[in-house]
């Protein structure tokens, strides 16, 4: 399943246009508080402006921080876009050099400072992940156990009772229908997957 990266890290850029100086801060975040939080530590108060824009999937925001309207927080939000990442904020602080530059030369120095800080910036991939519960019998445990790590599955709990096992899992969404088919094989459909939920998510480190 393609999804579009996130950054691997923080990153940041800084360039002057015409004495001004502009500061492209950017960090990879799981949700709008993140990316918020992020707002608020990394503005400077002292800058003449510290505009920004996020991209979290279908939920995008931007603000012009007092720049004209759409010279700043869009322009941002497009270099985010045009640079194909996805769960990314990024921050363009500016510290007014003395020399206006129009509408035009705010879009391409903040859209470009922000396109620049992404256009290096190490990637990371981020995968779709799905829960499922197998329930299978103690006799078929080495079987389903060789199955998760062949798969890439993460346990994330497990409850027996006198028939056997409850096992929660976690893996690539893309992985699921693989599992099932080595679990039918292995335990001749003794094991099952009964119950799945795709989510969005990355695997931590």
């Amino acid at each position: 399943m393609s999804r579009l990266p996130t950054l691997a890290d923080r990153v940041r850029h800084e360039t002057e246009v015409k004495h001004s100086r502009f500061l492209a801060l950017a960090a990879p975040v799981e949700s709008p508080e993140a990316a918020l939080a992020f707002v608020a530590e990394v503005g400077d108060p002292a800058a003449t402006h510290n505009c920004w824009a996020y991209r979290i999937g279908d939920l995008y925001r931007s603000s012009d921080d007092g720049e004209p309207a759409g010279t700043a927080g869009r322009p941002i939000l497009s270099a985010i876009d045009g640079q194909g990442f996805d769960q990314v904020v990024v921050v363009v602080t500016r510290w007014f050099g003395g020399i206006k530059l129009g509408a035009g030369g705010l879009v391409r120095a903040y859209g470009g400072c922000a396109a620049e800080c992404l256009r290096t910036a190490p990637r990371r991939e981020l995968v779709e992940f799905v829960d499922c519960t197998i329930a299978f019998g103690f006799a078929d445990t080495g079987a389903v156990h060789a199955a998760l790590a062949a798969h890439g599955a993460d346990k994330l709990d497990e409850q027996f009772d006198a028939t056997g096992s409850r096992l929660q899992l976690r893996l690539p969404a893309d992985r699921l229908e693989a599992l099932r088919e080595q679990l039918r094989d292995a335990t001749r459909d003794r094991a099952r997957v009964i119950d799945a939920d795709t989510q969005a998510g990355e695997r931590s480190g």
